[in-house]
């Protein structure tokens, strides 16, 4: 007998119908003679609604009450499954984050997860009662209902899994695993049987949706093996039929590029003709940082004679229009001669935890790019990850060549 946990995300309970398909899938689990705990995010489209309706309401309103009412939307998904698997004959019950309990810290809206005090629901488990937890959601030490903001209810599974010691989570979603690539862009893509925290990470990082960031860091802090797979489809007889994430040690051989993730999400923006002085890089991302704004790539090219540079960088989209504004009020200090900004970019890396015992990853990207035409415009590299930037209308093409160029399209 193993201890799962299962977690379902909206598209997954997004009607009736398909709540009863989840607890047919959940009955499944028990019936192998698991003890099971499922984590529920709220019925797609849900969410959005709650949140529109306190924007109604009021536009400034208390945080507090915000994670009051949007955290309604998996509380009423828990109590519908808790009453689907009891019409299917399984002992179920709804727990929701207070009841726990989940414990947060006090930052509404966007709370972190402090502790679970699980041992209540651990003696339920163990009776054979399957537990129904409300995702996305805590109590915080003042004894308010907090949630957890984007990917809370895989953060919240992820934790329930290491809280409950379980042999591993479950993260039934609309794809079937995780791929080499975005299979709708790159027909050859495959499916990963296995992939590193590290990996993972990486490649939700870089534009990968299939799982949220926070979750894969906590998953990889406690060792936690964590299943993707698909709500929508039947396991075609294999006993893991998604792509696990775990750590580095249990993949025996690893491959030298798991994935090629990309993002659109990226701006670039260049200060032109800065004078070069000590302190000129902390005077241009000072005010950006105090504006909450983040950077991502950098690239600086110091000019012949030496002074001058031209700092070339990204940042997101949503916040290129604040970033202008915040470098147009410091030109007077800045000095630079020119801004230039451009949206039409998008980044892509190539992820591989086999990078770190191989040479030569790098220049097999830029080869591969050089070779289709594209123009390489920033670059950065980690230890298991290089990534470029490059003119949005070359991404599709970009993809397909590296995918190629590692070794990664299917037989």
């Amino acid at each position: 007998m193993a201890r799962l946990v299962l977690k379902f995300g909206g598209t997954s309970v997004g009607t009736i119908d398909r709540i009863k398909n989840v607890a047919r899938k959940v009955k499944q689990e028990v019936d192998a003679g698991h003890e099971v705990a499922v984590v529920v995010s709220a019925m797609s489209g849900v969410t959005n609604q709650l949140v529109d309706y306190v924007k109604q309401v009021g536009r400034l309103a208390d945080e507090r009450e915000y994670d009051a009412v949007v955290a309604s939307g998996e509380q009423v998904t828990s109590g519908l499954l808790a009453i689907a698997l009891q019409e299917i004959g399984i002992p179920a019950r709804s727990w929701q984050g207070w009841q726990i309990p989940l414990i947060t810290d006090d930052v509404h809206g966007k709370a972190r997860i402090e502790r679970i005090d699980s041992a209540d629901l651990v003696a339920r488990m163990a009776t054979g009662e399957v537990a129904v937890v409300a995702g996305f959601q805590g109590v915080s030490k003042d004894g308010r209902i907090a949630t957890l903001g984007r990917g809370g209810s895989d953060t919240s599974a992820v934790a329930l899994a290491a809280a409950v010691q379980a042999e591993r989570c479950d993260i039934y979603t609309d794809v079937d695993g995780v791929y080499t690539t975005d299979p709708r862009i790159v027909t050859k893509a495959r499916k990963l049987g296995r992939i590193t925290y590290e990996e993972m990470l990486e490649m939700a990082s870089l534009g990968a949706k299939v799982l949220q960031t926070r979750s894969v860091e906590m998953a990889m802090k406690h060792r936690v093996r964590v299943q993707v797979l698909s709500t929508f489809e039947e396991a075609a007889g294999s006993a893991l039929p998604g792509t696990l994430v775990v750590d580095e040690d249990e993949i025996v051989e690893q491959e030298l590029v798991s994935g090629i993730a990309y993002s659109r999400d990226e701006a670039k923006v260049t200060l032109v003709g800065v004078e070069d002085r000590p302190g000129v890089a902390a005077a241009i991302f000072g005010p950006l940082t105090d504006a909450a704004i983040n950077v991502d790539m950098i690239v600086q090219n110091v000019s012949e004679d030496g002074t001058t540079t031209d700092m070339t960088f990204t940042v997101t989209k949503a916040d290129l229009d604040r970033t202008v504004q915040v470098l147009e009020g410091a030109k007077a200090d800045l000095k630079y001669r020119r801004l230039t900004a451009d949206s039409n970019v998008v980044k892509v890396s190539v992820i591989g935890v086999g990078m770190r015992s191989h040479a030569g990853v790098a220049q097999r990207m830029f080869k591969a790019l050089a070779d289709r035409g594209i123009n390489i415009q920033v670059i950065s590299t980690s230890e298991i990850k290089v990534s470029v930037l490059i003119a949005e209308e070359y991404t599709e093409l970009a993809l397909r060549a590296l995918h190629t160029a590692y070794g990664l399209d299917q037989a």
